[in-house]
């Protein structure tokens, strides 16, 4: 790669070069994964074409186990840099490349790794219970990694004697509290995307609709879960959708997880929160950095690259395979 490239990177986080537009991104993309023994895994809040180049598509949890499992010489990682550091912690000698550095999670910046360590001094003894959406920092801090997905199977992991500390989403934490009736200490994090949820405009989308279901993810705050009639996580939620009788949802999470619920049901109607998304305002513009573009440019140059500090590799895989071990006994 030329140094220019190199330099590109550097400032922008993804590599800066103009793709010609008549260029067939679909097939240059299959053509590169042959080529690279290249894998492409997709969350389910990327874009519709990402998804449908996508060897996988999931939330974090099959993220993570498909990560663990892949064969694949370099992971393509269409998500957040959090899942990318996943990946890597999970295949230290494999490549894995994201299609833009500055895709980043505003719930993992909400828990600073200094601040973390006083906070658990503050509570001595505690099991550190931590969302997979944070930095290797955290998770090297960790006990026990956990998903929406899993959270409340791993909480109730724990012994009973055992307080617990649970970071960094507090909304996630206070949803559990109320499942599993355990006390635990909740870091007082959240995500941007499910926080701007409105209590107001979900119920007047209701009067709009009033043969739908509302869904919604436990990350959104609680006046808003009071709302749905089912709490899940994004697999959750796409499964809900998929076996429930109703016809009509409105979906309280990231706008992406659409494209997937009209391809399994296309019969349905699916109704993204809030009722005016010409703002954007239920995307997250983290994971809407990725486009179709940087995924061909990344597995073009093989580059940025993530890659975790020798120190944290071995203390942050810890609480992510002690995670996937208890999820396996679930069976989930």
């Amino acid at each position: 790669m030329s140094l220019l490239i190199d330099e590109q990177i550097s400032r922008a986080g993804h590599v800066a070069e103009t793709v010609n537009p008549s260029l067939d991104l679909f097939a240059e993309i299959k053509k590169l994964k042959e080529e690279k023994n290249a894998v492409i895994l997709a969350h389910y809040y990327q874009d519709a074409d990402i998804q449908d180049i996508a060897d996988y598509i999931g939330d974090s949890l099959g993220l993570a186990q498909q990560a663990e499992k892949t064969k694949a010489d370099m992971i393509v990682f269409a998500g957040v840099h959090f899942m990318a550091e996943t990946a890597k912690l999970l295949n230290p000698s494999k490549k894995v490349v994201i299609p833009d550095l500055r895709a980043g999670c505003s719930l993992a910046d909400s828990c600073p790794p200094d601040e973390f360590r006083k906070f658990k001094e503050q509570h001595p003894n505690h099991v550190v219970i931590s969302y997979i959406n944070c930095t290797a920092a955290i998770k090297a801090q960790t006990d026990i990694i956990c998903t929406s997905s899993n959270a409340i199977q791993i909480v109730q992991s724990v012994p009973k004697d055992k307080q617990i500390i649970f970071a960094p989403d507090k909304n996630l934490g206070r949803y559990i509290i109320e499942k599993t009736g355990r006390d635990m200490v909740l870091w007082d994090g959240s995500c941007m995307v499910h926080e701007i949820f409105s209590q107001q405009k979900i119920t007047k989308l209701k009067e709009q609709y009033p043969n739908a279901q509302v869904i919604a993810h436990p990350e959104c705050e609680e006046v808003v879960l009071k709302l749905a009639d089912f709490i899940g996580s994004t697999t959750g939620l796409l499964k809900y959708t998929q076996t429930n009788s109703c016809n009509e949802f409105i979906v309280v999470t990231e706008s992406g997880i659409l494209h997937q619920m009209h391809k399994a049901s296309p019969h349905k109607l699916f109704i993204a929160a809030p009722p005016n998304n010409n703002c954007a305002c239920n995307d997250c513009p983290h994971m809407k950095l990725n486009t179709m573009e940087k995924i061909y440019l990344c597995m073009k140059y093989e580059k940025p690259e993530v890659n975790i500090a020798a120190d944290l590799m071995d203390d942050a895989l810890r609480p992510l395979k002690r995670m996937l071990e208890i999820s396996a006994l679930h069976g989930l």
